[in-house]
């Protein structure tokens, strides 16, 4: 069926909804639950539903010891009443007895006892799912995990900056016009440019393509369409689409305005920044439009290595 499809595809955007409709119509035949939010995506930081009922459970039972203590120490409000009542109920304890200070202790000393219990629940449970995400991360991409260990992520949990300076600060980088004046390195970049040898006009293989999509970390965060590299690897038959759309995109020097256009997020550099300058800017761009810089990028490289290979044998 995906043939048929993408033979009738005219261009880049129809087959990226074609291989979008395509992988959604599979993760619905296999039960796969599906996000209802917008095709936007980026990394999920939804909180564990086992996370947030142990959290609550943490958030009474230390609202309730504080009700203790605060009869405990002669506060006799109705409402404190009401709160100590029901701690002890389905128990032999009333308020009347003579020892009631000492099981008000104990049932403090009981609370504080769960709280570090479900505390300790919470980190074995995160370092499991951490040991988990690294194995699988290192299956998957192990440059990213190295480089996760030798530098942690900054959650960026600290107070937020201010919106309105954030945006002055890119808009007057991104919006507003200025004049460089470019200086003597640029000749010396040019002279040493010289002796390079033009590259030929790039033409895009299916093989070019496929090889492109077998380097790409299958899971990596996809643009705005929301198309993952899984799906591209999957789906085989498409690479040939994609190598002759990618041509016709090269020969007429353009593209859609899809594939060059992102959210951008601001991952701050330090905990705590809150200066806009202190926070890098971090776009996800479609999984297509980074197959076609892949398959560049690696031509240029292999252009400029063989230019440094005829130089040593000139020399």
């Amino acid at each position: 069926m995906l043939v048929t499809y993408l033979e009738a595809s005219r261009d880049l955007c129809e087959t990226d909804s074609i291989l979008f409709g395509a992988s959604l119509a599979v993760c619905r035949i296999i039960g796969v639950k599906l996000s209802t939010a917008a095709r936007a995506t980026g990394q999920s930081s939804a909180i564990p539903a086992w996370r947030i009922r142990i959290e609550e459970r943490i958030a009474k039972a230390r609202a309730l010891i504080g009700r203790l203590i605060c009869f405990r120490s002669g506060n006799t409000r109705p409402r404190i009443v009401c709160t100590v009542r029901m701690a002890f109920a389905g128990t032999n304890v009333s308020l009347s007895q003579p020892h009631i200070m000492q099981k008000l202790t104990e049932r403090i000393d009981d609370l504080k006892q769960r709280i570090a219990a479900w505390g300790k629940r919470i980190r074995q449970y995160t370092e499991r799912s951490t040991r988990f995400n690294q194995n699988r991360l290192f299956q998957s991409d192990q440059k990213r995990l190295y480089k996760s260990l030798e530098r942690p992520i900054v959650s960026g949990t600290g107070p937020a900056p201010n919106q309105d300076d954030m945006v002055a600060f890119w808009r007057s980088l991104w919006s507003e016009p200025v004049n460089h004046n470019e200086g003597p390195w640029t000749e010396v970049v040019a002279s040493q440019c010289a002796g390079i040898t033009p590259m030929d006009p790039v033409v895009i293989t299916p093989d070019d393509v496929a090889k492109a999509v077998h380097r790409a970390p299958t899971w990596k965060s996809p643009g705005l369409d929301g198309l993952h590299h899984y799906w591209l690897k999957g789906f085989m038959v498409c690479q040939a689409m994609l190598a002759r759309q990618f041509q016709e995109a090269l020969n007429q020097k353009s593209l859609p305005s899809l594939f060059t256009t992102g959210i951008t997020h601001l991952v701050p550099k330090d905990e705590g920044a809150t200066d806009p300058s202190e926070y890098r800017p971090i776009t996800y761009l479609p999984t297509i439009y980074k197959t076609l810089t892949s398959i560049l990028s690696a031509r240029i490289a292999r252009h400029l290595d063989s230019n440094q290979v005829m130089s040593r044998a000139q020399n």
